[in-house]
């Protein structure tokens, strides 16, 4: 079979919507592509548990340090589960740790911003998982298999996740006026960020289009990221909120919200390393890397220990057989 027959299969493949498994050919762009989204993916959830694990001994009570710590628990399970999708494509997972320690490889910007007051637990929560929701739930019907089973668990788990945070918001903005303001502040400097979440403007996305034409993703960015901005104020309206944005207004023309520019220089300029915690969240991931090295050398040694026991075993049974 010629690369060009190679090609059309797998364009075929794609066209009537069918996955393309690890063992399948695929264009070396769908692969790096993949590699990339799988990888950034699943470094957001590892990263996430930090603005959120720091909160689990501050939580008001017990109640909510029992949730917050099985919600941090959650992500670094979804971050296992994206880098074993991940490593079907050929890369191995120390390959993706060392992108991430070095800043070759990213992941969602919204992690490099601090989480201040309990109510930043409700924010994050009910936005920052209300927009990865928006954005994985298509992800359980993208084009490669091993990626889309992944997000059908994520995605079950993680609607759990904005329900908490809904939750956190719901009880503070019927609370006391201190904790109707504490929820308001943190729905003003959670929301613009929130939205950044969803990536570029289609126009400046490298990888969109061809993203979408893979069926690696279903809708593109800034469709997202409409469908986020109008279930969100909804909700907002619920909660007794005000949305942080002054030309936010409901057009009856197109049958969605309007809402203000984004400022897509801070954006650019967290995804460059210079957010209020880049640094910190980095220098935190590789201290723990650091640490947890005896962890991994005594996994293996172990490791090699059963797989030689096995191995005399096995050659013991033998010499008995041919006795």
């Amino acid at each position: 079979m010629t690369v060009i027959s190679f090609q059309e299969h797998f364009d075929e493949k794609i066209d009537k919507d069918q996955t393309i498994e690890p063992k399948d050919w695929m264009p070396e762009d769908y692969r790096k592509t993949l590699i990339r989204q799988i990888s950034q993916h699943a470094h957001s959830e590892i990263v996430g548990m930090l603005p959120e694990g720091n909160w689990i001994s501050r939580a008001p009570t017990l109640r909510r340090k029992a949730v917050l710590l099985a919600k941090v628990q959650d992500e670094a399970g979804h971050g296992l589960y994206l880098y074993s999708a991940a490593e079907t494509l050929g890369i191995s997972r120390d390959e993706m740790y060392a992108q991430l320690h070095s800043g070759k490889a990213k992941y969602s910007s919204i992690f490099n911003y601090p989480t201040i007051t309990w109510a930043d637990m409700g924010a994050v929560g009910w936005l920052v998982d209300g927009a990865a929701i928006m954005n994985q739930v298509p992800l359980c019907r993208t084009s490669y298999g091993p990626y889309a089973r992944a997000m059908v668990r994520v995605c079950k788990e993680e609607s759990f996740h904005q329900r908490q945070g809904f939750e956190i918001m719901l009880n503070l903005s019927k609370g006391t006026e201190v904790q109707r303001k504490m929820a308001q502040d943190a729905f003003n400097r959670w929301w613009w960020p929130s939205l950044m979440m969803f990536g570029p403007p289609d126009a400046e996305s490298p990888n969109t289009e061809n993203s979408v034409r893979w069926r690696i993703k279903r809708f593109t960015n800034d469709e997202l990221r409409q469908k986020f901005v109008d279930v969100t104020v909804e909700q907002a309206k619920i909660l007794g909120l005000t949305v942080p944005d002054k030309d936010l207004k409901w057009n009856e023309e197109r049958g969605h919200y309007d809402f203000g520019v984004i400022d897509w220089a801070e954006f650019k300029n967290v995804v460059k390393g210079n957010g209020p915690c880049n640094r910190q969240r980095l220098e935190t991931r590789k201290k723990a890397w650091e640490e947890g090295q005896w962890v991994r050398d005594a996994a293996m040694a172990h490791a090699e220990k059963r797989k030689a026991r096995k191995a005399s075993a096995a050659s013991t049974l033998a010499e008995a057989n041919a006795a």
